[in-house]
Order: C-alpha cells, then sequence, then structure tokens
C-alpha cells in the first residue's frame, strides 16, 4: 500500500506549500484537488508543469486527480458538455502530472431516491469520459459518496454494469459509507474486488445537533441527519476491518487521508497518519 494526503485538507495553502507539508508528513503522494488555489481547468500549463517539478523534487508521487467535474445524472445537456470538456482538460493535465486516476462526479441524487433514468443518462457521459481516459492509458475513479448515485457497493457496481468499461472504478470511502449507513468492512472489500480502484480514510460520527465547527447535515435513508467530522479512530467509522480486508486480499494500491475534522490541518494529517500505521501494525 502507499498513502496520499488529500490536498484539500490543506486547501488553506499553496498547492506548493500542500506538497512541502504532505512530504513533511512521510507520505508517498499527494491526491490534488482539482479546484482553486491547487488546480483547476483553468489552470495554466506552465503552472501544472510547475506542480509536477516541485513534487518530482520532493519525490513525491500525484496519483489521483480529484476532479468535482459530472453531475451527469441531473445536468442538462449543456451542463454535461461542460463537465466533459473540463474532463477533458483534466486528462491533458494528468499526464504532465503523472496521475493515473481521475475522480468524476456520477451526480445524485441519493442512491435509495434514484430513478433508472438517473443511472442511464449518468453511465451515457461516463461511457464518454471512459473512451477518451483510455486513449490516455488513465482511469476513472467514481467515489462511493453519500447523496450519490454511487452510495453503496452495489449501486456503485449497478452503474459500473451499465457503464461497461474496465477502466472505470470505484473509491472505498468507509467514513461516507458510514454516513449512508452502509456496509464498508470486509464485505464491501471482497464484493468491490477489483473494481476497487483506490481508497479514502476518514472518520465521522452522528451528533444531536449541528451548527458546530465540523458539523453537517445530510440527507440518508433515516432522514435529516446531523455528523461531525473527527480524527481517526475519534469517529464512530471503525476502520481496522477495513485495514484487515486490504491486507487479507493483498491490495497494492493507494490509501488517501483526507480528514476534515475541526483540527489544523497539519495535526489532523499526522494524527490520521499515525493511526492508520497503527491498524496496519506499521507503527
Amino acid at each position: 500500500m502507499k498513502f496520499a494526503a488529500f490536498s484539500g485538507v490543506l486547501i488553506d495553502h499553496s498547492i506548493q506549500e500542500a506538497l512541502q507539508l504532505t512530504k513533511k508528513l512521510g507520505f508517498d503522494g499527494i491526491e490534488i484537488a482539482a479546484r482553486e488555489p491547487h488546480l483547476s481547468a483553468a489552470t495554466s500549463a506552465p503552472r501544472v508543469k510547475e506542480i509536477r517539478t516541485v513534487a518530482d523534487g520532493l519525490g513525491l508521487d500525484i496519483p489521483v486527480i480529484a476532479g468535482y467535474m459530472g453531475g451527469f445524472s441531473t445536468a442538462s445537456d449543456k451542463e454535461s458538455e461542460q463537465a466533459f470538456s473540463e474532463f477533458q482538460r483534466m486528462l491533458e493535465m494528468s499526464e504532465t502530472l503523472g496521475a493515473s486516476m481521475i475522480r468524476v462526479g456520477s451526480g445524485g441524487p441519493n442512491a435509495f431516491l434514484a430513478e433508472d433514468y438517473h443511472y442511464a443518462k449518468a453511465a451515457f457521459w461516463l461511457r464518454k469520459c471512459a473512451a477518451e481516459a483510455r486513449k490516455h492509458d488513465k482511469r476513472i475513479v467514481l467515489e462511493i459518496h453519500n447523496v450519490s448515485l454511487v452510495e453503496t457497493v452495489e449501486s456503485g457496481l449497478r452503474l459500473l454494469d451499465l457503464v461497461g468499461e474496465d477502466n472505470v472504478g470505484l473509491i472505498h470511502d468507509a467514513g461516507n459509507m458510514y454516513i449512508t449507513d452502509t456496509d464498508y468492512g470486509r464485505d464491501s472489500v471482497i464484493a468491490l474486488g477489483r473494481k476497487m480502484f483506490h481508497v479514502h480514510v476518514k472518520d465521522e460520527k452522528r451528533v444531536a445537533e449541528a451548527g458546530s465547527p465540523g458539523t453537517f447535515v445530510n440527507r440518508t435513508k433515516h432522514g435529516e441527519e446531523k455528523f461531525l467530522q473527527c480524527r481517526l479512530g475519534e469517529g464512530e467509522a471503525d476502520h481496522q476491518p477495513l485495514f484487515d480486508a486490504l491486507k487479507e486480499t493483498g491490495y497494492d494500491g493507494w490509501v488517501t487521508l483526507e480528514c476534515h475534522a475541526p483540527f489544523p490541518a497539519y495535526e489532523r494529517l499526522e494524527h490520521d497518519f499515525r493511526k492508520v500505521k497503527q491498524m496496519l501494525g506499521l507503527a
């Protein structure tokens, strides 16, 4: 396994600073959030080259560009064309950055509210993205995420079956799956199999009230629920079965840490990386 920091955690820093902090923390690489001030479809070619130069100088890989484009299931045709155009630009950037995966969003609503046409429309545009990605030998990753078509293993595999392309896979995210209230332990890893291209790690817990730092409200199958973003081991998303399953199955891909708990960014990444190494018996 290789470990990356999510640059979105360090979004208050420049991308150059985020790279330096990632190196200082001891990560193998950085997953770049495709939003400013780190990266976007409008980022110039010279600036993209500069990011790669700084990363190379620090000995950091860039395995994933975490795109925010997509939302195809509920977007208009014009919006979908724009998202597809942004995806094509991200593909060009991935060549320079050396990223092998690009995250794309399927769109909503929650899987338990979605109709067949939501899946059909998302699959149509994702097939187009997959065809473009194949020209660059890149893979597309869809994050298992609450309030989306892909919020459980089952709904994720359903969409992948409709897309029908082997360069499109899923990001396992136990924190998101805890919010959805679906299995995120060993069975989820086994069920995903080779369709699990990547892993995200963060902790959450249900709370009685929202409004304080780190809290948010989300619609789930239980209704409107309130959550608190936590450091690993301080929430309710038990990641130990996940890491046990990753070891059992010989997973040798990337694991990105993306804690958004209300603590200083460096501190929460440092804490979570230490906890991950403890769970894997590497501490």
